[in-house]
């Protein structure tokens, strides 16, 4: 039990977490249009004093209870909550047997980290994505079953931890804004084409593999910013140089990206899991077909930065499972820049309207949507899984035949859509097909998302104010 609770927080600490059955899509929010993160937001909680009416020590001639660590725009992290946190994910690294880095970098890491989660929950505040106390209550019951508790009993377990329940209710609600926000800026406006696709079963075939290796992997980033001077370049790469030098000299590779890496794993040992070579970049896949489990790469160089990866394990999976399809229909209405998004949204619920009471969908297709399918009367065909947006797959999958979904949105406008019959297709190309289509889709989504976390760190105003910065 106290395992399942370990690798829960763990979790919660490194990455979002996928709650996707209790969260609602970020299409659910009122659409508005998200300002940069740097720019004013509206009046912090107040439970965070903006940084103009804190007093300082010679304005008060009182001790300061609690200082400010880093100014993030308009907001302030404390003394006490990089604490807390630097606390908690020692504990954490601890018990996963993570030697831990020089207390000073682990402070700066753990702060940088908490940098990046603030830009992009001010982003989702003025991008009005927002969980509610139902949806958290939810998720919360979610996590309690899937860790065989009662509520009451998860409460506790939490509370040994450590943690104020109201605390990690917190924590919770703000992982599940980020995966929002990942999917509605990142995910949903990933395309993988079929030239993509067949580029890549083209390249596994001439490499003489049937089914793609996978591995797991850890990693290391030193990031360099596009358009970087040379000597910033040089700094960068220094960095990544010391890393490498500390691995030579027998450090864990855990500790080294604990101490040195920038990528979002780096507070769990830089662990990527296992991952198809379809999802890793190609310049990790070459590397690692070279080197045998627990052997690290040399430093290879991106267009983001340097890395270093480690081979922990591979494998190679067995066949490919058979692939569900989905034979749909849809309404499209679209959202252009010219389009009033409430005036879209009025037509799709009105539509919605006249199909429950009775009017075929085929022919209000047919007449309203918005795409080429309404010359066939909205009719899609067939869709393999992993063929098409992923909030538009997790639509159809809920449907039964003959059912239609509510109106719901993707960066496409918003839809109507019925399910008409589902099949499994037992032509192992179908299958391929599908998990280079996925493997392609999460490598553009994490590199997109990696990319589009710096803009924000990069154009948002953070004043890093620890003694030793």
């Amino acid at each position: 039990m106290m395992y399942r609770l370990c690798a829960l927080l763990m979790l919660l600490l490194s990455c979002r977490l996928v709650l996707a059955e209790t969260s609602v899509p970020a299409s659910a929010a009122t659409p508005v249009t998200a300002t940069p993160a740097a720019a004013p937001l509206a009046p912090p909680p107040a439970d965070k004093p903006d940084v103009s009416d804190t007093p300082t020590d010679e304005e008060t001639h009182h001790p300061v209870v609690d200082r400010i660590v880093a100014v993030v725009n308009t907001h302030i992290i404390t003394q006490s909550e990089l604490d807390e946190r630097t606390a908690m994910i020692t504990s954490q690294l601890r018990r996963q047997g993570v030697q831990l880095p020089d207390q000073a970098i682990l402070v700066h890491q753990i702060l940088e980290k908490m940098i990046m989660d603030e830009v992009q929950l001010q982003y989702a505040y003025d991008a009005g994505i927002k969980v509610d106390d139902t949806q958290l209550d939810q998720a919360m019951a979610r996590l309690a079953e899937q860790n065989k508790l009662t509520l009451s009993g998860f409460k506790e377990e939490v509370e040994k931890e450590g943690l104020t329940w109201t605390k990690f209710r917190e924590e919770i609600r703000n992982e599940i804004i980020l995966s929002q926000v990942r999917e509605r800026e990142v995910e949903n406006r990933i395309f993988v084409s079929d030239n993509e696709v067949n580029e890549e079963l083209a390249k596994e075939k001439n490499q003489g593999n049937s089914t793609p290796d996978e591995y797991d992997l850890a990693h290391i980033l030193v990031t360099v910013p596009e358009n970087s001077p040379p000597s910033v370049i040089k700094e960068r790469q220094k960095k990544i140089q010391e890393a490498m030098n500390q691995l030579d000299k027998g450090m864990p590779f855990s500790q080294a990206a604990a101490a040195y890496s920038e990528s979002p794993d780096a507070l769990t040992g830089g662990d990527l899991g296992w991952r198809p070579s379809t999802r890793l970049p190609s310049l990790f896949v070459e590397a690692a077909s070279k080197l045998k489990p627990g052997e690290h790469s040399e430093i290879l160089r991106s267009p983001n930065g340097f890395h270093i990866i480690q081979v922990i394990n591979r494998r190679t999976p067995n066949a490919i499972a058979n692939v569900n399809q989905y034979h749909v229909r849809q309404i499209l209405v679209r959202i252009t820049p010219e389009t009033n998004p409430k005036d879209a949204q009025a037509k799709i619920v009105g539509l919605s309207g006249r199909i429950q009471g009775g009017e075929d969908f085929a022919k209000l297709a047919t007449l309203n949507s918005e795409d080429e399918s309404r010359n066939r009367g909205g009719d899609l065909g067939w869709i393999s899984e992993g063929s098409t947006l992923p909030q538009f797959e997790k639509v159809i999958k809920t449907l039964k035949p003959g059912e239609v979904s509510q109106p719901f949105e993707t960066p496409m406008g918003w839809h109507l859509v019925q399910l008409i019959e589902v099949r499994q297709a037992s032509d192992s190309e179908d299958g391929k097909k599908m998990a280079a289509r996925q493997g392609l889709r999460a490598r553009k989504a994490d590199e997109a998302y990696e990319e589009w976390v710096r803009q924000l760190r990069d154009q948002a105003f953070v004043d890093i104010r620890l003694d030793d910065h």
